[in-house]
């Protein structure tokens, strides 16, 4: 059993979340985490990651770091197939990044992603995430027979996201992907920045007592910190209203080409980079400038929703030209903002993906930065017209013209 050295206790409005955690991971949690409070009757509080990129603004080698210093904690003697999951909307770079660096030990790793962005391919199967702001999760097959056998076939399934505050999703996921054909699962490999769960059983779910026969397989958890918490109410808390952002349809506006980077089965995540760059070079262009023009200028590099693996890629492209660089994203989370939490301002604006659902970016304001490039996966004129106040904003959309 792991012994918690250290406790701490976050007051929010509607309650008190009190953390116990261990000290001798390499990461302090005051270098992982901050808090926030959610517009979610379902669940009040958010840990905030410093090291994700999605709600603070980071610098790509720290993120690079986390999800490194993540990959080397899982062992080199797993059964092959193998596939990577990553939790949209949050953690779909950080599984990419995991599974990048897994591939110097094994290259025939797949990622496949969850996605709340209904895709023109065949559905493999839906989870739910049930304190989620949108709670369900589809996830697709490939169009590849050969690929999709191997995901089918996978002896290991390593799943990462951001946090895991009760286990809950990591064993919704292997019962879904088990239903839908995956049936030689032997292990599974809860891969976490942050792990709250140890004091919740993985594996409960699944065994014969539900009508399931999942009880072979093996879990294992790999983390950067881990601990428990708990949550109590405030007596006459105040009520909140959480805006509806739970779609999974489509949304009217296409998608360009940026290849495949999990939203499908696929072994190479970064082979739509070269459509963004082309993007931003014709942006760039527009503007009579090139990216010598970032030198030694404070940049931020906007992910959009899932869209971040790739704009992640390009932020570092730009870091080798000098350029100071920071990395954050839009989000279809809605966070409460106080001065004293981890996230202290926002914009509101209507997304672009014709949804007709509002977006988020926090604790950014564009005026502090020479240049923010704004990463869409639809054309550039998708964006809301928020966008276009300010003079220092660019907005890339992915390129197929070379």
């Amino acid at each position: 059993m792991t012994v918690m050295t250290e406790q701490k206790t976050i007051s929010l409005s509607r309650g008190e979340l009190t953390l116990r955690y261990q000290t001798s991971a390499d990461y302090q949690l005051d270098e992982l985490l901050g808090f926030a409070e959610r517009i979610n009757p379902k669940r009040a509080f958010l840990f905030v990651s410093k090291v994700l990129g999605r709600h603070i603004p980071v610098s790509p080698d720290k993120i690079r770091q986390a999800f490194t210093q993540l990959a080397t904690l899982i062992p080199d003697d797993l059964p092959e197939p193998i596939v990577v999951i990553g939790m949209a909307e949050t953690a779909v770079g950080l599984s990419a990044g995991v599974h990048q660096v897994l591939q110097a030990r094994y290259p025939q790793a797949i990622l496949l992603n969850s996605t709340r962005h209904a895709q023109a391919a065949a559905l493999f199967a839906t989870f739910s995430e049930d304190h989620s702001h949108a709670s369900v999760h589809l996830i697709y097959q490939s169009d590849d027979s050969a690929l999709q056998a191997n995901v089918e076939n996978a002896k290991t399934l390593i799943m990462v996201d951001d946090e895991a505050s009760t286990g809950n999703t990591c064993q919704n996921v292997v019962n879904a992907l088990r239903q839908a054909g995956m049936s030689k699962l032997t292990q599974v490999h809860l891969a976490t920045l942050v792990d709250w769960s140890l004091d919740k059983k993985l594996g409960k779910k699944l065994g014969k007592t539900d009508g399931n026969i999942f009880n072979d397989i093996v879990f294992f958890r790999h983390h950067l910190l881990a601990g428990d918490w708990t949550w109590t109410d405030r007596v006459n808390a105040p009520a909140v209203t959480m805006p509806n952002v739970s779609t999974t349809e489509a949304g009217s506006q296409p998608l360009l080409p940026t290849g495949n980077w999990g939203r499908q089965p696929t072994r190479d995540s970064t082979s739509g980079l070269d459509f963004l760059l082309r993007g931003l070079h014709h942006t760039l262009s527009q503007r009579q400038l090139t990216l010598a023009s970032f030198a030694y200028q404070k940049i931020l590099v906007l992910g959009s929703n899932e869209f971040v693996w790739l704009p992640l890629l390009l932020a570092e492209r730009l870091a080798q030209h000098q350029a100071d660089v920071k990395f954050s994203a839009l989000t279809r989370s809605p966070i409460a903002i106080h001065t004293d939490s981890a996230v202290t301002s926002v914009i509101k604006f209507f997304d672009h993906y014709g949804l007709g659902m509002t977006n988020f970016v926090y604790n950014v304001t564009p005026e502090a930065w020479d240049w923010v490039l704004l990463c869409v996966e639809t054309p550039q004129d998708s964006v809301d017209e928020i966008w276009q106040r300010f003079d220092n904003v660019m907005v890339i959309s992915p390129s197929s013209e070379i």
